[in-house]
């Protein structure tokens, strides 16, 4: 009978251990869902750590009441064969499953299996083995569908392993396919009254980004870009960077560059550090509480409508962002970005260059309500054009003291997202700056700025995985400052400029997304002489 019952269990081991391996992090808000399949249950732990039960009746939530329980509680008694989870339960108060039972059936034939094969089969006896073969035939419907399970897994496991470029590594691609079209009466000009036609053509262009991201101890991650694209800013041809696209690109001849590499890595769970080493972005480093256009791929068709300008102070640098109890409710970020840290040249470097402080507050108690307090601490050398708020709001607002002047400024910034419900995000921003320069003509002076935005998104609108999104604001404005008195001449922003925004996020499927969208200007450059400027987009985005 022994050599009977050696032929007829041959059911891999990976089952067991795919069935009761602990849940990644990731899955942690999933775990009050009903478990109705043995995949979904390596999804429903609360720990991550797996201690052995000698005794089925330790799982709480296990109804012993018929004979298929009690003849597996004396076989798990008798051979500790079924590792379950440190708390004792399976979540929520129900019985197991068939598959679940069929699991841990398993289990029990792997480790008798186990002391056939090392010549210890006298610890099993007939009336053990008899057991076992009739729960096997009870349950043999769910073991074949897990042998199955198994068998497919193997395979495709045996073709990864195969066909991988390297066992650390994973390739993350995103290429980006756009039809866009300004439009309007007049271009944007920065004081006075508009004199030319905003004369602009229909463009086709992309984007295409790969990301090597490397693993070496689980919790690390090295990540590698390599970024090429044509998409050339209409700011050109509309006379203000308001109508930017988030996607367009600075290098626009499709020339392959790296144009980030960085490293991250833990210190416990209390600290997450990560090292920039070119292409640092704040917006990349922290949260910047408007998840569902974020992403210049996936988020909002503008650049402004992605996130708070604060994020954008630093852009491009190297440095370090340290973020403490980053799972927390409460976690604080700090940060250090130098634009130019690989010039050796005098006015850059890591410490006498373009150059940001960054600190961030968050507060997240729950998906309902979270809110963040930031603060940025800049400083740019650039004597020809500086660049305050990296291309959103007015050009004045960008650089409201000319050539020639270095420029400190302190940016504050408040933003916030509201989940009403799973269908309802309601997220915002606000931000204050004052800039002093400390050279040139207007040395001496300062330049106040504000900004606003709301964004609204109707998730799964007409379709799971669609969303439906507004954003609406005002981009960075000179609203004060010293400037105004010694230099009569320069163009305040007396007027107010407003930026809204609709786009329909079209889900074709997990590797493809449809974005059609209009930006609209009014009174663009914040003068309402200028005519109000359209922007017309149909962005396709596909991710591998």
């Amino acid at each position: 009978m022994t050599k009977q019952f050696w032929n007829l269990i041959k059911l891999s081991p990976i089952v067991v251990a795919a069935t009761f391996c602990t849940a990644n992090a990731a899955f942690a808000d999933e775990v009050n869902d009903e478990i109705t399949n043995v995949a979904q249950l390596s999804e429903a732990q609360e720990s991550n750590s797996i201690d052995q039960v000698t005794s089925v009746s330790q799982f709480s939530d296990v109804q012993p009441t018929d004979w298929a329980f009690q003849a597996l509680q004396s076989l798990v008694e008798r051979y500790g064969c079924i590792a379950g989870y440190p708390n004792s339960t399976y979540r929520g108060n129900r019985a197991l499953t068939r598959y679940e039972f069929a699991a841990g059936l398993n289990a029990c034939l792997d480790r008798v299996n186990e002391l056939i094969a090392t010549a210890t089969a006298d610890l099993v006896t007939k009336q053990d083995l008899a057991t076992l073969q009739r729960l096997q035939e009870e349950f043999s419907a769910e073991l074949a569908t897990l042998r199955g399970r198994v068998d497919a897994l193997e395979a495709r496991t045996a073709e990864l392993e195969a066909n991988q470029f390297s066992t650390t590594t994973k390739l993350v691609g995103e290429a980006i396919l756009n039809i866009s079209q300004p439009f309007g009466d007049t271009r944007a000009v920065a004081s006075g009254d508009p004199t030319q036609d905003l004369d602009a053509n229909t463009v086709f262009d992309e984007r295409v980004r790969l990301n090597l991201y490397s693993s070496f101890y689980g919790t690390d991650q090295l990540q590698i870009r390599l970024n090429a694209g044509n998409i050339i800013s209409n700011a050109g041809v509309t006379g203000t960077n308001m109508t930017r696209l988030g996607y367009d690109v600075s290098n626009t001849t499709n020339a392959v560059f790296i144009d980030k590499v960085n490293y991250a890595f833990n210190f416990g769970d209390a600290v997450r550090v990560k090292v920039d080493a070119t292409g640092g972005e704040l917006y990349e480093n922290v949260n910047t509480f408007n998840p569902d256009f974020a992403s210049s791929g996936r988020g909002a068709l503008s650049r402004y409508g992605r996130f708070s300008p604060i994020y954008r102070q630093g852009q491009g640098g190297a440095g370090v962002t340290v973020t403490f109890n980053p799972k927390g409710a409460i976690s604080l970020s700090g940060a250090y970005l130098a634009r130019t840290a690989n010039d050796p040249t005098v006015n850059n470097g890591l410490f006498n260059g373009d150059s940001v402080i960054f600190g961030q507050l968050s507060f997240q108690p729950s998906k309902a309500f979270n809110i963040g307090l930031s603060y940025a601490r800049t400083y740019q050398t650039d004597t020809v054009a500086n660049n305050l708020f990296q291309g959103t709001g007015s050009a004045f607002a960008n650089n409201p003291f000319g050539a020639g002047s270095r420029v400190e400024s302190n940016n504050y910034g408040v933003q916030a997202t509201f989940q009403f419900s799973p269908n309802i995000a309601l997220s915002g921003w606000g931000g204050y700056a004052t800039a002093d320069a400390k050279t040139g003509v207007n040395a001496g002076t300062d330049a106040d700025s504000w900004w606003w935005a709301g964004a609204l998104a109707l998730k799964d609108f007409g379709g799971e995985g669609n969303v439906l999104g507004v954003i609406f604001g005002q981009p960075p404005r000179i609203t004060g400052g010293s400037i105004k008195d010694v230099a009569a001449n320069v163009n305040l922003d007396d007027d107010t400029s407003y930026h809204l925004e609709g786009l329909y996020k079209f889900k074709v499927s997990d590797n493809l997304q449809i974005t059609p969208g209009l930006l609209v200007i009014f009174n663009p450059e914040h003068n309402d002489a200028n005519n109000t400027i359209y922007v017309g987009t149909l962005r396709t985005t596909f991710t591998f």
